[in-house]
């Protein structure tokens, strides 16, 4: 199939590389003119797993990148809309780039086409997308799907190809059957349901999600009351079938592009509908305070932190990826300068966008650099690289021997015999 995804961010890149090692014909868009040229050369403009090969292997062949939306348009049997969708000052999805897209897409609508709103939407977007489209497409015919992503970034590429489930939202059964022969190749659970239904669930899965790790991290903290260790409660609770293992590794705190605005977006969708949404503001609130907490526990560690250095071992939100969007790693190096630390911090890949977040942050080329002169080693984010280091020299470079790890990639008892003190997180 001939497919054009409008915009170029993290979800359209991999959305569009998966689609053409598919077989598919992929058409990726942009405004960005210099973002366009980097991915025509086959450079990615973000870090994710899998993503350099699949353009290495399908670029000049059956991906293409263009700034052109109507060409690609004209030339799709599906176009898929990808663009942002960030926050607004109330919680809610800011619509601008989504409704931006309808209307350069109208124009280029000639013949049969489904449009795919890919990127999160509130519900009733594929209603929008589709009125503002039928006003300006001259009569064509064409339906307009949801279709929500699933993506994790650090697995984006493995979680497209072999997804959990896909979603499509339409009342058209032509639509349905376009959708359902492009995914075929993947033989993956597909639901069929109404527009509105599938806009939700995307909302609903992110926001359980968020619930399950912020009921993790409140539960981490009864633990470290009682002297109850949380890896063996979440071990516990994980073996029970209803509950499962996943989401339940206490932490910092969830961050990254989607959890925190999704839920914000939910709770502003429940409030226009006149419903008070108190668990997931109760959600978001144990996640604010959890950030906090962990810089309450190196003050616990060191007691006045002005003046004193601290390393920050990770930037990134999570592992696998180069994403700061509210990083909780990121929050806490900002809290931790705004009281006077002096932080140097290392991360495999997101430094050059934490530096652009912190324009005045220190930082090292190696984690043994960051940690050279520190009174305190703070690990927040779990890349391996910090799980394998050599603590024999982390020891010798370091003022004082004081590590708190937000993460739990450490186990205790062996960092404690190096001479450490150690803290974690509800252990």
């Amino acid at each position: 199939m001939r497919i054009a995804v409008i915009g170029m961010g993290y979800v359209g890149l991999v959305t569009g590389a998966c689609l053409a090692d598919l077989g598919h014909l992929v058409a990726g868009v942009d405004r960005d003119a210099e973002k366009v040229e980097l991915l025509s050369r086959g450079e990615p403009t973000i870090y994710e797993v899998g993503l350099p090969e699949l353009l290495e292997r399908h670029l000049d062949r059956n991906l293409s990148f263009t700034t052109d939306v109507q060409e690609a348009v004209r030339e799709a049997e599906i176009v898929f809309i990808t663009v942002g969708t960030p926050q607004s000052e109330d919680g809610s999805a800011d619509m601008t780039y989504v409704t931006q897209a309808a209307e350069e897409i109208a124009p280029a609508v000639t013949g049969y086409k489904v449009i795919v709103n890919k990127s999160t939407m509130p519900v009733g977007s594929t209603r929008l997308v589709e009125r503002i489209i039928r006003e300006r497409a001259g009569g064509e015919e064409f339906d307009v799907v949801s279709n929500p992503e699933f993506l994790r970034e650090g697995t984006a590429v493995r979680d497209f190809m072999h997804p959990d489930r896909i979603v499509i939202g339409t009342d058209s059964q032509r639509a349905a059957g376009v959708m359902t022969e492009l995914y075929r190749p993947l033989n993956a659970p597909l639901l069929i349901t109404d527009p509105a239904s599938a806009e939700m669930i995307k909302y609903a899965s992110n926001a359980f999600l968020a619930t399950k790790v912020s009921f993790i991290n409140a539960i981490a903290n009864i633990c470290e009351a009682v002297n109850a260790d949380v890896k063996e409660v979440a071990l516990g609770m994980g073996y029970d079938r209803r509950i499962g293992f996943e989401f339940l590794r206490s932490g910092p705190g969830f961050g990254g592009s989607c959890f925190p605005k999704d839920c914000r977006a939910l709770i502003e969708i429940a409030r226009r509908s006149g419903y008070n949404f108190y668990l997931l503001e109760g959600v978001m609130q144990v996640n604010r305070e959890q950030m906090e907490l962990m810089v309450r526990k190196a003050e616990n560690m060191l007691g006045d932190l002005r003046g004193k250095r601290v390393a920050a071992w990770g930037l990134a939100f999570k592992a696998g990826t180069d994403d700061v969007r509210e990083s909780p790693a990121l929050e806490i190096v900002r809290i931790l300068l705004e009281r006077g630390a002096e932080v140097v911090a290392y991360d495999p890949q997101a430094m050059d966008n934490a530096r652009r977040a912190l324009p005045h942050l220190a930082c090292a080329d190696t984690p043994l650099e960051a940690v050279r002169g520190a009174e305190l080693l703070v690990i927040l984010t779990d890349w391996d690289e910090f799980k394998l280091a050599d603590f024999h020299a982390v020891e010798e470079a370091m003022a004082s021997r004081r590590i708190l790890d937000t993460r739990n990639c450490l186990e205790p008892i062996s960092v404690r015999r190096l001479g450490f003190e150690y803290q974690g997180v509800g252990r």
